[in-house]
């Protein structure tokens, strides 16, 4: 158990750093007031709650906020993103300015250039619209700093509203005492047809004809966009959608029948409410991309602040609709809107639709349109006023639990796509025997993972691990722990907890062998190096042995800088090609280029020559990998003495010339367990079969000479009995 916790606390508090809340006051000489108050001049006072006033001819003409005063703001470095921001008396913001962060992918990949660009956008943001938390899809999103950037834009809103409702602002003041108000009355209303709901306001419809949504889509100014525009006739309905709120009994009862009805209410529970959406259009609100346990994310429900994208399991088909005079409809779905939303189903809400255009390969440009609904005062009843509170505002904590939570939301089908690879590595290591008795079998096998973990992994998900998360533990081990940090990323989040485990299992192999997009490139531009006749070189044992050591020099040396300064660490950490050959799959300054060919190289003619005598990050992996409790390889006895075909074979020369397997250097890449059972190549193996096909034939001649009832054959045993070590 000491071993475990030892290996669980190094890498669980990987990447974990405590969050710092600096005052403006620290930054003043870092920015003009004009960047994010246009027209300002100055700055007036700074108040007590982190505010200043901007100023014009000493005329107040806005204020000026710093993200991190108001709400956490700590990104995938572990520390905070400080963005200065300005909002107007109408509560719009100004402008943003990024002035201190120490995101590594900033740092030493992506230019934060782009980081400031995006920053700038927020320029003219009107705060009255942030009507929950957005998705990713909201956002300008920067490929390689997808975490950065969500932290980045929920700081600066939930920020911006927090700094209008401590100025009391239009539309962010305290609420006040106010009259009777409504409240939903399940007794009210009678079964009614298509047209009267319709009538009524019951029902409520969104139609938007092709030729607007050719010309709104030609508003965007892309001229992209006509390439795909919906054909003529220009008066069909491309979007036409109904809704309706059917947890009002009348209502359902009317709409969806008595029975179906009835089926509706079992499934209720105490707070829940329901709504009908209808489709008759040519685009569909549900559209063809979704799947079963999948999210419904063409459309939102939005009520306030809160706002409510509908899952799986919070929806069913609608069979027909029972309402006379209903029309054609081809989509009829029933959504429920869970008690803990918050939603008040007397008020009024909206169906926010979103609306694509596909405008190449993988591009695409978006529109919104809301259906707006508010129950109709026959179906409602008042109430008499109770003493109105301000709701408890969310905590910090809260809030930052959100965003995690939806940053996994986000990356939901990576999420499972990794996990199930990690399922079936494991599987392989578990039954290690089975998945090596075939080599050919088991070399497709490694082969195909190897490009998941290249393409998937490190190319389309970015998880690719680094030594600047090993260098963070040291800040973390002396600041405030938080798993919101280590959260914010959930593949690299994953990834660390299953070497954390795949460590006291297997040492650092699991990683560096099979789950290392660099490693992965690595070994596949060797194979394919192979394969076009390249030479291979072996080094001689004495200095490849002295070689190993190297990796560990550059890691023990990083690791000292960083004590003194993790961000020059980080800086020193470019020996690493993995941000330019991964991440930014080489679109990077040509020096940087140059850098990761410069180890790519050495690969073709010594394999994994990197990850061999180089890699800080596989030296890192392997100090606590000594703490590894199984010997999961299999070897003979005779391994090292007389045979060394596993020694000579073995891919980055891990196995000693006396026959044991070297766990730091190992990569647990399994050469030498398809060895060990291959009738082909393996001497010991060989020498069985060939005394075993001996024993055959002298059974075979003795029971020739005996009388049949006497015939016996005799035990000749199995590979299995063949003496070796573990």
């Amino acid at each position: 158990m000491t071993r475990i916790a030892l290996v669980l606390v190094f890498l669980l508090g990987l990447t974990l750093q405590g969050a710092a809340e600096p005052l403006l006051g620290k930054f003043l000489n870092d920015f003009e007031a004009s960047e994010v108050v246009p027209g300002a001049t100055a700055l007036g006072p700074l108040r007590e709650d982190g505010l200043a006033p901007a100023l014009r001819d000493g005329e107040t003409i806005g204020w000026v906020f710093l993200t991190s005063d108001f709400v956490p703001t700590t990104g995938y470095s572990g520390k905070p993103i400080h963005v200065v921001a300005g909002i107007s008396p109408d509560a719009i913001l100004t402008g943003a300015k990024l002035l201190k962060h120490s995101e590594p992918i900033v740092l030493v990949g992506i230019p934060e250039e782009k980081i400031r660009d995006v920053i700038r956008h927020y320029s003219g943001f009107d705060l009255h619209a942030v009507s929950g938390p957005r998705d990713g899809g909201d956002l300008e999103i920067v490929s390689g700093a997808t975490v950065t950037i969500m932290v980045i834009d929920d700081s600066i809103l939930r920020a911006g509203v927090k700094a209008a409702r401590a100025l009391g602002l239009d539309g962010f003041a305290a609420p006040k005492a106010s009259g009777p108000t409504r409240e939903i009355d399940r007794e009210a209303g009678e079964i009614a047809d298509w047209p009267t709901l319709a009538g009524n306001g019951a029902l409520r419809r969104l139609t938007v004809d092709v030729a607007t949504i050719n010309a709104d889509f030609a508003a965007l100014g892309d001229p992209r966009t006509e390439k795909n525009a919906e054909p003529a006739p220009d008066t069909d309905a491309h979007v036409d959608v109904w809704t309706a709120l059917v947890s009002q009994p009348a209502i359902g009862r009317s709409l969806l029948g008595d029975a179906a009805w009835e089926n509706l209410s079992k499934r209720l529970n105490p707070g829940d409410e329901a709504i009908a959406v209808f489709g008759a259009g040519r685009w569909s609100f549900k559209g063809s991309g979704y799947v079963r346990g999948g999210i419904f994310d063409r459309f939102q429900l939005i009520q306030g602040e809160m706002s409510v994208r509908f899952h799986d399991r919070n929806h069913s088909r609608i069979v027909r609709a029972a309402a006379e005079g209903a029309p054609d409809l081809p989509e009829m779905d029933l959504f429920i809107i869970p008690a803990d939303a918050g939603f008040d189903p007397a008020a009024q809400f909206r169906l926010q639709f979103l609306v694509s255009r596909a405008v190449g390969p993988i591009d695409k440009v978006f529109l919104t349109y809301d259906l707006g609904y508010e129950l109709p005062d026959a179906y409602t009843r008042t109430v008499a006023a109770a003493p109105v509170q301000a709701q408890p505002e969310a905590t910090d904590g809260d809030a930052r639990d959100a965003l995690w939570k939806r940053i996994w939301q986000t990356k939901r089908t990576q999420v499972v796509v990794l996990c199930t690879a990690l399922v079936l590595l494991s599987g392989i290591f578990f039954f290690q025997g089975f998945a090596t008795k075939n080599a050919r079998t088991f070399a497709m096998l490694r082969n195909a993972y190897l490009v998941f973990t290249l393409v998937f992994v490190g190319w389309i998900a970015n998880a690719q691990l680094s030594v600047v998360n090993i260098l963070a533990v040291v800040n973390a081990l002396f600041s405030n722990f938080s798993w919101d940090t280590f959260l914010m990323d959930p593949l690299i989040f994953i990834l660390w907890f299953s070497v954390a485990v795949a460590l006291l299992f297997w040492a650092r192999g699991a990683y560096c062998g099979w789950l290392c997009p660099f490693g992965a490139l690595q070994e596949l531009s060797n194979k394919l190096a192979r394969r076009l006749g390249v030479p291979q070189v072996t080094l001689p044992w004495g200095l490849h042995e002295r070689l190993w050591a190297v990796k560990y020099i550059i890691f023990l040396g990083l690791f000292g800088l960083s004590l003194y300064s993790l961000e020059l660490a980080e800086r020193f950490a470019e020996v690493e090609p993995f941000k330019t050959a991964i991440i930014l799959k080489f679109a990077r300054p040509l020096p940087y280029v140059l850098i990761a060919i410069a180890f790519l190289l050495p690969g073709l003619f010594i394999e994994r020559f990197y990850c061999r005598y180089v890699c800080p990050l596989g030296g890192g992996l392997a100090i606590p990998a000594r703490l590894h409790m199984f010997r999961w390889l299999k070897r003979y006895k005779e391994c090292g003495n007389p045979c060394q075909l596993c020694a000579t074979d073995c891919p980055v020369k891990a196995i000693h010339p006396t026959g044991e397997i070297n766990p730091n250097e190992c990569i647990s890449c399994l050469n030498c367990q398809v060895l060990y059972q291959d009738h082909d190549r393996c001497p010991v193996v060989i020498k069985f079969d060939k005394r075993r096909a001996k024993d055959v034939a002298s059974a075979a001649a003795l029971d020739a000479h005996r009388p049949a009832d006497e015939a016996e054959r005799p035990n000749l045993g199995h590979p299995n009995q063949l003496s070796r070590t573990r």
